[in-house]
């Protein structure tokens, strides 16, 4: 087993896509932080408010470590100059379009960003060999199985949204480009991840912003659901975690190995806004709604693996979490 808390290896260049973005912020931040050669390359596409996008940047810039480069995975040609820039040794590819409704309504950018642009990121690995290929795959390529908790072992061929079909296909890709090319990769399942930087399409940021604001917020499936939110400083401990130690060869000789990354422990969804409620000192106007296409009842991950290979473990609980957040949203947006 690993240590929890161990050291990067400085002497490397590690490339993280979607550096404006909220994980690849926080492990850009906490390997710049450690004096680390960062390279951040991002889009900064107007999914959400790109102001927030610059503002992560703008604390990047600080660390003499941290380049940025301004780019789309889409355009292979942007890519391949990139690799042969800065010739990376270790690739974070967290860069994709997020978010599950919004897929249903604009499929082609999750096509673009998450198939092709993944193909740029595989591709430029095998014309410039890297020690260690991570990305970002998704809890939701569970779908809505009822098996609990979920398990990298279980089935994950009924997507039930576009970009959960994509993530599954990163798995795919990634794969085969092992089998083929030898190049290590790691493909990790991130449970529905918050903190401060958050994304401002996921339930933590939109509730609260909503309570501040006085706007009614919306229950889907009258509140019966049930996440593992996961808080952003374990995520990024267990990518570090990750980043250290390249999948070892399987039985066939493949170096490729996915992993779920989450806190292993579901909350209620209407346990989520209660503890906001407090927080924000606002109780909330309710709009309670049905089942939403592309949403699943339940998510609850099954990290034996990953505590089994590199001493994972979640250290903040979600009290912890939500005041970290709300204390945030607070001072960034200059509110009380």
């Amino acid at each position: 087993m690993s240590e929890q808390n161990g050291s990067i290896d400085l002497n490397k260049t590690y490339l993280i896509t979607g550096a404006a973005g909220f994980i690849g912020y926080h492990l850009a931040k906490k390997l710049a932080s450690q004096g680390a050669s960062v390279v951040g390359y991002d889009n900064i596409n107007d999914y959400y408010d790109v102001n927030l996008k610059y503002a992560r940047l703008k604390e990047l810039e600080a660390f003499p470590g941290f380049a940025f480069v301004k780019g789309d995975l889409a355009d292979a040609a942007e890519v391949d100059a990139l690799f042969e820039k800065y010739r990376p040794e270790v690739v974070v590819n967290l860069g994709a379009q997020a978010g599950v409704r919004y897929s249903i309504t604009n499929p082609k950018a999750y096509v673009d960003s998450n198939i092709v642009g993944f193909f740029n990121i595989l591709e430029a690995c095998r014309r410039s060999p890297v020690d260690h290929l991570v990305y970002a795959s998704s809890s939701s390529v569970y779908g809505n199985q009822q098996k609990t908790p979920f398990s990298t072992s279980d089935r994950v061929d009924e997507p039930v949204s576009l970009y959960a079909a994509t993530k599954k296909s990163n798995e795919l890709f990634a794969y085969s480009y092992a089998h083929l090319y030898g190049i290590p990769c790691t493909g990790l399942r991130f449970f529905t991840v918050y903190g401060p930087y958050g994304r401002p399409d996921m339930a933590a940021f939109i509730f609260t912003r909503k309570m501040f604001n006085g706007e009614p917020i919306q229950i889907f499936n009258n509140g019966d659901m049930y996440r593992d939110f996961t808080y952003v400083d374990d995520i990024v401990q267990g990518i570090e975690n990750v980043l250290r130690k390249p999948p070892e060869p399987n039985a066939k000789g493949d170096r490729a190995k996915v992993y779920n990354i989450g806190a292993n422990r579901p909350e209620k969804l209407l346990d989520l806004i209660e503890t906001l409620e407090r927080l924000v000192g606002k109780e909330a106007k309710k709009e309670f709604l049905p089942m939403q296409p592309g949403d699943v009842y339940q998510t609850y991950a099954d990290v034996d693996d990953l505590v089994a290979d590199f001493g994972f473990k979640p250290q903040v609980d979600l009290q912890t979490g939500l005041k970290r957040f709300v204390d945030w949203y607070r001072e960034f947006y200059r509110v009380d």
